[in-house]
């Protein structure tokens, strides 16, 4: 079995790395941040002082990072893996991060003679927990066979999209649908409180008809529950949402319904809700509408 390298150990990262290693992968990994490193340590991960030491040792060198900087430090900054990779290795990238920057990124290690794939996902903590995330992989096809077996053991549906660059131009496909979807589904939801319905009855209506989605049936209830615990925060669909805008001004396809989620995002984030999970959207169209989506029997409008 190929030897892993796995940088990133956040709410994603962590289960990532434990479903490698309950897989039998020899998994080195580090952290920005002490937590991350320790929960993964404890669970058999054997942990390296840089990302570069990281690399010296693996075949697979894995990121799951936050932004197109991040993955910029951890791979081609400063002790960052290209200064530990050796010829024939394999970069996978697993952040969402920009088509471009993941490009130019390819192409210094591509000098080096280090393959590259972008491989963001989809699915959330729980995808990730459960190991049955969405992988979307842009790269050569012999790569992509190559890490074949390494994504099998984090997801359940992985796809080869086209040349590198493709995966996270999917991905950001991917947050557009999703920020759409999540907007009807917290106006759908604070129409029903409005119009005196049971919000938890309105939503065992429609989910299984034309209208159910992943957003309703897994963030529905957590909207009528009042949890707004992350599996996937406001501030980092926002950094996607920003992605998706400005490869969409590249190429000149408007993006109306992302724009508007995007400003109303921003309403949250300004309120100091930031870290909630996006299902928090529904905040804000409680607070234009005057009224609170709950399980139970709702006021009278």
């Amino acid at each position: 079995m190929e030897r892993i390298g796995f940088v990133g150990l956040g709410i994603m990262g962590r289960p990532m790395v434990k479903n490698l290693l309950a897989a039998g992968y020899d998994v080195r990994v580090w952290n920005r941040s002490r937590a991350g490193i320790d929960d993964c340590t404890a669970a058999g991960a054997v942990e390296a002082d840089t990302p570069a030491a990281v690399a010296a040792e693996v075949d697979i060198f894995i990121s799951m990072v936050t932004d197109s900087p991040d993955v910029e430090a951890v791979l081609t900054g400063p002790s960052g893996a290209i200064e530990g990779l050796q010829a024939g290795a394999l970069v996978v990238d697993m952040s969402t991060i920009s088509p471009a920057v993941t490009r130019d990124i390819a192409a210094r290690l591509a000098g080096n003679g280090v393959a590259m794939l972008d491989a963001p996902v989809s699915g959330g903590d729980a995808g990730a927990i459960a190991g049955t995330l969405s992988i979307m992989v842009g790269g050569e096809a012999r790569d992509v066979e190559r890490a074949r077996p390494v994504f099998e053991v984090m997801g359940k549906t992985i796809t080869h999209v086209g040349p590198i660059g493709a995966g996270q131009s999917v991905k950001l496909c991917n947050q557009v649908a999703i920020a759409g979807c999540l907007q009807g589904v917290c106006e759908a939801l604070s129409l029903a409180q409005k119009s005196g319905v049971d919000p938890a009855r309105m939503l065992e209506a429609i989910s299984a008809g034309a209208a159910g989605s992943w957003q309703l049936s897994n963030l529905g209830p957590r909207i009528i529950d009042r949890d707004f615990a992350p599996g996937f925060m406001v501030t980092l669909l926002q950094k996607d949402l920003r992605l998706a805008l400005g490869a969409g001004q590249d190429v000149e396809q408007p993006l109306p319904v992302t724009a508007l989620v995007h400003q109303l995002f921003q309403q949250l984030e300004a309120s100091g809700n930031g870290d909630d999970g996006t299902q928090a959207l529904v905040r804000v169209l409680e607070s234009l509408g005057q009224t609170e989506v709950r399980r139970g029997s709702p006021a009278s409008p």
